[in-house]
């Protein structure tokens, strides 16, 4: 199976139902942040520390797999010079939506969070990576490349999953308590008829990837890890433990 193309074309599924991480931001979200009045969100209920984040003025940043319409369009208005690079045109489309509306510059790139050589190296300052890995199957090439395409000093802002998620279903049993219904690492593409069947046909395929990819990965690209925050979500699970992880690092 080709996962990159499946989701891809998931994905433009997905902004055609209206899915929240699709909607466009307004055009007073734009407004705030040109007035330097702005914040964004690397995972659910908790919103990005201002001090992770370089002046943004003249910054060139790249939003890795971050299309939609939302944070793209948020750091332009503020002053970065932002490019976005999406496996999913709709996605993409999103965020020319918000650019063309408020007369922003963005650079649009469809492809693969795994293969950023459309990209020299040492060409961004910051990388903006929310929860978006969990749709690739291997993850390391994703560290490396974001390494190296960041200067020297650049700093990567990730989000991803807490893997013991993928350990149970989303919904708890009847008597509301959840039981261990998978072993790790979870890979929806070994099933795919059953992740759709539960799912929906167009809801893209999710991986898990322990710590030791996500963390261990960071570290091994030759990033130096500075702060990590967790947060819950908005499932039922969420009440039991925090469904993301947040990470700011920095190339050394």
């Amino acid at each position: 199976m080709d996962v990159h193309a499946y989701n891809a074309d998931a994905w433009d599924q997905q902004v055609a139902k209206g899915n929240q991480w699709t909607q466009p931001v307004s055009a007073e979200v734009i407004a705030d942040a040109r007035a330097g009045r702005w914040s964004v969100g690397l995972i659910e209920r908790r919103r990005v520390p201002a001090h992770w984040f370089p002046p943004l003025a003249g910054l060139d940043l790249l939003c890795l797999a971050c299309g939609g319409g939302q944070q793209a369009p948020t750091f332009a208005a503020a002053g970065a010079r932002v490019t976005v690079l999406d496996a999913s045109a709709a996605q993409l489309g999103q965020d020319r939506l918000v650019a063309e509306r408020e007369g922003l510059e963005l650079r649009l790139v469809q492809g693969d969070m795994r293969d950023l050589s459309a990209f020299g190296d040492g060409s961004f300052d910051l990388i903006f990576h929310p929860v978006s890995n969990v749709f690739c199957p291997d993850i390391l090439p994703v560290w490396r490349e974001a390494h190296r395409v960041l200067r020297p000093g650049g700093r990567l802002l990730a989000g991803f999953m807490n893997p013991a998620v993928f350990l149970f279903d989303d919904a708890p049993e009847a008597d509301g308590r959840y039981r261990l219904n998978y072993r790790l690492p979870f890979a929806a593409s070994a099933d795919p008829d059953g992740w759709r069947a539960k799912y929906g046909e167009d809801t893209p395929l999710e991986f898990s990837h322990s710590l030791t990819e996500q963390i261990g990965g960071q570290l091994a690209a030759g990033f130096a890890l500075l702060e990590l925050h967790e947060s819950t979500n908005h499932e039922p699970l969420g009440e039991w433990l925090p469904a993301y992880i947040a990470t700011l690092a920095e190339k050394r």
